[in-house]
């Protein structure tokens, strides 16, 4: 009850300032325009705190997703939030972003304020583009008719850049493979032949005893006659 009270006060000096004065009376003017001032820039500062949509972080180390939630803009990172409007998972190539663009849309228009990385994923998806055409249906410069064909080519532009980015990344991954495969085959080879010339030596004959002996004398004769 105190605190509506206080609320109503707080919303009647807001819009009429010139009340403070006669709140203030009985002190000196300095005191009272100063407090009056401060009570009406917090009251400011505070009633029309804009919400925010941000990411919320789960998982483990080092293989974290996020749930992009609207939260007041006071509340920690990881706490309570208003609602959740989608889901951004950065672990995958390309990273999967799933969002509720009406909702998203909705959000934007009621004040909310992204992030600098939820305002990358706004773009990313399109809602950023979208709000920016409806503000043109808003304003008379578009009709909606122009306005959703636009938005149309963009979607189809970007489904496309994905389309090729996944396709690009799947054929590099089979090029790797297909090179780490031809890698560990040439070194299997050289690792046979390494194997095969040992045992060849192994098993190559020994010299016979009588050929060594007519080696060793017809070595030894040059020296005699010296």
């Amino acid at each position: 009850m105190f605190i509506n009270k206080l609320t109503d006060a707080l919303q009647c000096f807001y819009n009429n300032p010139w009340l403070i004065s006669d709140f203030f009376a009985p002190l000196p003017p300095q005191t009272w325009r100063i407090w009056g001032f401060k009570l009406i820039y917090n009251y400011k500062q505070t009633s029309k705190m804009p919400a925010k949509i941000r990411l919320q972080r789960f998982g483990k180390k080092g293989y974290a997703y996020y749930h992009i939630v609207v939260a007041d803009a006071r509340a920690p990172r990881d706490g309570k939030f208003i609602e959740k409007i989608g889901n951004y998972n950065p672990n995958t190539n390309p990273a999967t972003i799933e969002i509720d663009r009406d909702r998203a849309m909705e959000w934007l228009k009621n004040g909310a304020q992204p992030t600098d990385t939820t305002r990358a994923i706004l773009s990313y998806k399109g809602v950023l583009y979208r709000y920016h055409l409806t503000k043109g249906v808003t304003k008379g410069v578009l009709t909606q008719e122009a306005a959703d064909e636009k938005f149309a080519a963009w979607e189809n532009e970007k489904l496309s850049k994905i389309t090729n980015k996944a396709t690009n990344l799947a054929d590099a991954k089979r090029q790797d493979v297909k090179t780490r495969l031809a890698d560990e085959a040439k070194v299997r080879e050289a690792r046979a032949k390494a194997v095969q010339d040992k045992m060849a030596a192994a098993n190559a004959p020994a010299p016979a005893e009588g050929d060594a002996a007519e080696a060793t004398r017809g070595e030894e004769a040059p020296a005699e006659g010296n």
